[in-house]
């Protein structure tokens, strides 16, 4: 880690027992074993509970036991938040054949239980499979949905979800299954989309093609069923001097269902806890609260739902939230959300002061000699509800899906023409799916960024507080040491 423990001094006795309220004592005590340890407890839950952790599973609910429990033994103040988390029972198919298909519900779906015929509309089974299935009214024309529960089988292609789903409940159908469209193989499994900014009045919900294929058969009839199973969201807090300035950092703690979720997003939910223990024992200026979010996989839901739960006044209080999804990805880049658009035009709003965080994180980076680029601030995470509320807002990023390019290799090393992370929604984003040093660097860069907006907010919203005591230099690897004042 950047400072060394004094010759003899046994090193977390000594962070047991402080006040870590420098940069100097917080980095040398947030380590990299510590969020290590976290992501392996986190493996082991999913382990325990059929390799996932994603939203409405035990392995969820096992990890809001470990966060809770994790916080309060440190000695901060904890709550949950519930809200409403629409999830789709698997699709049972009763006729001609007995069959159980694994779905999911569209953002924007109602709730309902339909048994009932499925009357395929408009589809082609034939490659090329080209489909305009549900994007016309004239589509339904002749189709007979009189009865009491009748289930539209539409196939994806040309329109949106949207339309398709509010054509199907204009001519009767009392549910939907949007199947995939099976001319690509990208474009066969199983398929689960949004409606919004639509709000259809039916349950629907997705299907693989070959799933379509076997529900088109003549005499189908099948059950679907979506119903709320609500979910919590994980929220501690540190209270500070001036309590109507919070600092928050956030973190979402479901997995995809395909895997366990150590990189996304077990790397930040275990920073930010490994932070969280070290800053403990400190009395900030501002009040710090730390979030792990819900169903962040299945549409941001958690966090949504949070931010619009709370009051005005409540919204007032916040003065920022930094956002840490994916912080340790294997084949990582540094990336700071691009809030002054020095490279990227934003598509959302950006709030006022957000740029300020972003000057943080880069000082951060160039004082401890790490090349770091821009990611675009595009509300696509958890910080999504904020901006749209006019909190400011800021996080890191090491890369998903994206392949890394020749020169980002020759910056960052790693493999050219391989995914910031090759497990991304994968089975395989397991404990061994992080990079050790992109995960020890952001540890550091969070914490510095946390204690610095716990004691003043004052470049983001104008809110001074007392000063952090001391600089804080950094032996660079090459060229000058770099300081930081607040």
């Amino acid at each position: 880690m950047l400072v060394t423990p004094a010759a003899g001094a046994p090193p977390q006795v000594a962070c047991d027992s402080r006040t870590n309220n420098t940069y100097e004592k917080l980095l040398e005590c947030v380590r990299l074993e510590g969020v290590r340890a976290h992501q392996a407890a986190f493996q082991a839950i999913a382990d325990a509970n059929g390799g996932t952790r994603a939203a409405a599973t035990p392995g969820y609910d096992a990890s809001v036991d470990y966060v809770v429990d994790t916080m309060r033994a440190a000695g901060w103040t904890v709550e949950l938040h519930q809200f409403d988390f629409t999830v789709a029972e698997p699709i049972q198919q009763h006729t001609p054949i007995a069959a159980t298909y694994p779905t999911g519900a569209f953002t924007g779906s109602s709730l309902g239980t339909v048994t009932g015929a499925v009357i395929p509309v408009d589809i082609n089974l034939v490659p090329p499979r080209a489909s305009t299935s549900g994007c016309e009214a004239a589509d339904f024309a002749g189709l007979d949905f009189s009865g009491s529960s009748d289930i539209a089988l539409i196939q994806r292609g040309t329109c949106t979800f949207a339309v398709k789903a509010l054509n199907a409940e204009a001519a009767g159908a009392e549910a939907v299954i949007i199947f995939n469209q099976g001319n690509t193989p990208d474009r066969s499994g199983l398929i689960v989309g949004t409606l919004a900014p639509e709000t259809v009045g039916i349950p629907v919900v997705g299907a693989s093609f070959d799933q379509g294929v076997a529900l088109a058969q003549p005499g189908s009839t099948a059950t679907v069923s979506v119903v709320n199973e609500p979910q919590v969201n994980v929220l501690a807090e540190l209270a500070g001097t001036t309590d109507d300035n919070v600092v928050m950092a956030g973190a979402h703690l479901d997995s995809v269902e395909e895997g366990p979720g150590i990189n996304d997003n077990g790397s930040g939910s275990s920073v930010l806890l490994e932070i969280a223990e070290q800053i403990a024992k400190l009395k900030p200026e501002n009040t710090l609260r730390f979030a792990w979010w819900g169903a962040e996989e299945a549409g941001l839901v958690g966090s949504t739902a949070y931010v619009n739960d709370l009051s005005q006044a409540e919204r007032d209080r916040i003065a920022l939230y930094l956002n840490f999804d994916m912080v340790g990805s294997p084949n990582y880049i540094f990336m700071v959300y691009d809030a002054d658009e020095s490279t990227f035009e934003a598509p959302v709003p950006i709030p006022p002061g957000s740029s300020a965080i972003e000057d943080v994180f880069e000082s951060f980076y160039t004082l401890r000699n790490e090349p770091y680029d821009d990611s675009e601030f595009s509300g696509r995470s958890d910080y999504q509800a904020f901006i749209e509320n006019g909190i400011p807002a800021g996080g890191l990023f090491t890369g998903a899906e994206e392949e890394k390019t020749a020169e980002q290799a020759a910056i960052w090393g790693g493999t050219v023409g391989e995914q910031f992370d090759p497990c991304y929604h994968e089975a395989c984003d397991t404990f061994a799916n992080n990079s050790a040093h992109a995960l020890e660097v952001n540890s550091d860069a969070i914490a510095f960024s946390v204690l610095t907006f716990a004691y003043s907010t004052e470049t983001v919203n104008g809110v001074a507080g007392e000063r952090l005591p001391g600089s804080f230099t950094i032996p660079a690897p090459a060229g000058p040491e770099g300081t930081f004042s607040p």
